[in-house]
């Protein structure tokens, strides 16, 4: 593996981690407004809020790497999603800032209005990430200057949104099994018919996604040739899915959150199969692509930074070890909670 190839896979790590992480609390975002009395809804904060900003580390980090390892690539996509991205951040800060200042006031106008926010918030920002996948592996008009060339609206084309939805519907189901780990009682057997919802809905759009693509996106399956391994993936991520509804039958939560965890770390890998070499695709002409080669920084930079992420990432990963073991079991609404 060439220092071009390490890096392609470093950032299929970290948007793992990512999508992983931050999917599941953008999903209980997304389910936030199904709470019925404000203290679910208070539930439902605590059971993220010790981990939402270390999960959107991952994300920080994902574009710090790609900025260091792909600038040329980095600056055409946030060109080319420059509309995009705002409304992404306008999304997340929403979050943040619905999080913490909901619980400053007792007023029910108050508390409804960040309710809300914090929901349209994790549903754009899912949405959005979706819709970007769904623009990379379908190609983006990019020209021989690497510049892209296209509109916003050109970004929402049908192929991208759908895949937008699938990743709503992903981060739904993710977010309702961990809230039904997170929690206890009435509103844990609430939860459990959620899970089954989000599940079905899930299974749905993950059907018509991948037929959608295979149809419709000729170089999805491009590496299965080359390389007839990457079919294993499939198969494990088939299994995993198929898990999801046996682990909830059988009262294993854990299990199904593991299964789903699995499933979305093989749908990354499958896109990042899908793309590989490239990072941008062109739909102007394939000669326009960007890929980890013609879009990458020198190979002095990208073996320092090796170096660098070599000795960081024990460090992230161990942060991320300890909060979530620190923050484990069910929540309990105490004095200094949201």
């Amino acid at each position: 593996m060439d220092l071009n190839q390490f890096w392609f896979v470093l950032l299929g790590v970290l948007l793992t981690g990512y999508a992983i992480l931050d999917g599941f609390d953008l999903g209980v975002g997304i389910l936030h407004p199904f709470a019925r009395r404000d203290e679910e809804r208070r539930i439902f904060l605590n059971s993220i809020g010790p981990l939402w900003d270390g999960n959107e580390v991952w994300l920080v980090t994902f574009g710090g790497a790609m900025f260091a390892a792909f600038p040329h690539a980095y600056a055409t996509v946030f060109s080319g999603f420059y509309l995009a991205f705002v409304l992404l951040l306008f999304a997340l800060i929403s979050r943040a800032v619905s999080i913490e200042y909901r619980g400053k006031r007792e007023a029910p106008r108050w508390r409804h209005f960040f309710d809300y926010t914090f929901f349209a918030g994790s549903a754009i920002a899912s949405l959005l990430f979706g819709v970007g996948v769904g623009n990379a592996m379908s190609g983006m008009a990019v020209d021989a200057d690497m510049n892209y060339t296209g509109g916003f609206l050109s970004l929402l084309r049908p192929y991208p949104l759908l895949v937008g939805l699938f990743t709503v519907a992903t981060f739904a189901m993710h977010g309702a099994i961990y809230l039904y780990l997170k929690t206890s009682g009435d509103l844990q057997k609430r939860i459990h018919g959620w899970m089954w919802r989000t599940f079905g809905l899930f299974l749905v759009m993950y059907l018509l996604t991948t037929i959608y693509t295979l149809i419709t996106v000729k170089n999805a399956t491009r590496n299965f040739e080359q390389h007839p391994w990457v079919w294993i993936v499939v198969l494990l991520n088939v299994l995993a899915i198929a898990n999801i509804p046996r682990a909830i039958y059988q009262g294993r939560p854990f299990y199904a959150f593991v299964s789903s965890s699995c499933s979305i770390a093989a749908f990354v890998f499958l896109f990042g199969v899908a793309l590989y070499p490239d990072l941008v695709v062109s739909s102007t002409d394939a000669a326009y692509s960007l890929n980890i080669y013609n879009a990458a920084s020198s190979q002095k930079t990208l073996q320092i930074m090796q170096i660098i992420a070599i000795i960081g990432m024990p460090f992230v990963l161990t942060y991320t070890a300890i909060i979530y073991w620190t923050f484990r079991g069910k929540v309990e609404l105490g004095r200094f909670s949201y």
